[in-house]
């Protein structure tokens, strides 16, 4: 079972380099973030075509999350647990059916939360789109830990906008007050993993120069000047299953492409 996260960056704009993606990759689902579609909007037919069930939590303009899966879903269901007044389009899970094993997968886009307001003593200040951010990781580690107490192959992929560590960054030194590196979204991240979450382009990959993200901006992709942002966190009944995880970098320098390449994973499921 092949399973990649993709940030789009806009499904309209992007499905040439969606579907040219798919036709050579061949995965069997996908979990899409910023479709930047409402669900009745969302250009299903290029992707049924291909044979692939399409199941889309939207919102006008921006956000917006999707699967995309050759294999059958069950028991979907939208928008992340915790928060009922929360209207932003960031969290849809289904379960898919292998093989040989039923697998839940979690498709996010965690918030970004720039820009950080700071304290007199530089202190990052939990209030307004940050504090969001926060939040929306409290509400994630609470999914995380329920994820973990059913005891079951589960996955929780996709845009965490958040840098782990130094080496995930091609200039650590120029994220160090920016929502993304800050030591407190840094820590948020660790007390997911540390439920006994297996980060799975880590459990294959060690070191630098390995990127997700490189920003339409300053020759970015052409200087390498790279983020690793985009994850996929597996339980321990998943990471038993893993074979393999790959970031598709060369996705980046084709035409019209989104700033975020596709990463998978396989699982003998």
């Amino acid at each position: 079972m092949k399973i990649a996260t993709f940030n789009i960056n806009g499904i309209k704009a992007r499905i040439g380099a969606l579907t040219d993606w798919l036709d050579e990759a061949q995965p069997d689902v996908v979990l899409c973030q910023e479709i930047k579609s409402v669900d009745e909007a969302f250009p299903r037919e290029p992707f049924e075509d291909r044979g692939y069930n399409v199941e889309t939590h939207g919102q006008k303009g921006f956000n917006g999350v999707a699967i995309l899966s050759k294999l059958p879903l069950e028991d979907v269901t939208r928008g992340l647990p915790g928060d009922d007044s929360d209207e932003q389009a960031r969290w849809i899970e289904a379960t898919v059916v292998g093989d040989s094993h039923a697998v839940r997968l979690c498709g996010l886009y965690l918030p970004n939360g720039n820009p950080v307001e700071f304290d007199a003593e530089g202190k990052p200040l939990r209030d307004g789109k940050y504090g969001y951010k926060l939040d929306w990781m409290d509400r994630l580690e609470a999914r995380a830990r329920a994820l973990m107490a059913a005891e079951m192959p589960a996955m929780m992929a996709g845009d965490y906008n958040v840098i782990p560590q130094a080496e995930d960054a091609a200039k650590p030194q120029s994220w160090e007050t920016d929502a993304l590196y800050l030591p407190q979204t840094r820590a948020a991240f660790r007390r997911i993993l540390n439920l006994g979450f297996t980060e799975a382009f880590r459990a294959r990959v060690q070191g630098p120069g390995h990127y997700s993200f490189w920003d339409y901006q300053a020759g970015a992709w052409n200087r390498n000047n790279g983020i690793r942002i985009d994850h996929l966190l597996l339980t321990p009944q998943a990471a038993d299953l893993m074979t393999d995880c790959v970031i598709d970098k060369e996705v980046r320098g084709r035409e019209k492409p989104s700033d975020h390449v596709p990463v998978w994973v396989t699982l003998a499921a």
